[in-house]
């Protein structure tokens, strides 16, 4: 297990757009989640097989993909989340400036889980497709695509358990996690089941992807500044 602890770049402007989310994320998960967990999970999740029409969920997709960017599944799951959040949104928010910033997390998390349920759809069953999908991870994996774009060059104070503190560069941190995700893809996809589910790794696939190319897009048109990058 690694955690990243700080990334040692300051920013130009406090992160509201960043702090915000961070803060909805966690109003959601004590005051709407914590109270009656399944019900929660069960009404504002997403479900695959809305999208074509196989089932009926207690939203309509279109609502359901924005509710279910907010949900988590429990302490581990939001605390895992929001750690990345806090470390990697806020320079990215930096850079693309607040209300891009916003277009651009909702975007990734859209993506995100598009993705997912392309694959969800394509090679799963009907069971797999009613597995709620839920949590931000997915607009999170668009932050990280961006930030590996825009502080490749930064370092990762990084706690590995049980004891280890290493300082990595952002490109080998982030590449690595690209590179789980992609492996574990490659089988999570199939391990979905009505009564429990597992990650949705293609999501973090497909919101990486995206973060990296329109961090590409708009670090060549010039329209992204970055702040200093720590030095090794």
């Amino acid at each position: 297990m690694a955690l990243p602890l700080s990334d040692g770049l300051s920013t130009r402007r406090f992160p509201v757009v960043n702090t915000l989310l961070i803060l909805a994320n966690f109003g959601v998960w004590i005051f709407y989640e914590l109270p009656h967990l399944n019900t929660a999970v069960f009404h504002a999740s997403f479900y695959p097989c809305t999208v074509d029409n196989a089932c009926r969920g207690p939203e309509p997709w279109g609502v359901s993909w924005i509710t279910a960017m907010f949900l988590h599944g429990s302490w581990d799951h939001i605390l895992g989340n929001m750690l990345f959040l806090f470390i990697f949104g806020k320079n990215v928010e930096d850079a693309f400036g607040p209300i891009r910033y916003l277009a651009f997390y909702f975007a990734g998390g859209f993506v995100a889980m598009a993705v997912q349920t392309a694959m969800t759809l394509i090679f799963n069953n009907s069971a797999g497709a009613r597995v709620p999908e839920l949590g931000a991870s997915g607009a999170i994996a668009a932050v990280l695509g961006a930030y590996f774009i825009l502080y490749p060059r930064s370092y990762v104070r990084t706690y590995i358990f049980p004891i280890f503190l290493l300082r990595i560069p952002a490109w080998v941190f982030l590449g690595l996690w690209f590179l789980y995700q992609l492996i574990e893809a490659n089988f999570g996809v199939f391990n979905a089941s009505a009564n429990g589910g597992g990650v949705a790794f293609f999501a973090h696939v497909g919101g990486f992807v995206f973060g990296l190319i329109v961090a590409r897009l708009l670090a060549g048109a010039g329209r992204v500044t970055t702040t200093r990058q720590a030095s090794s």
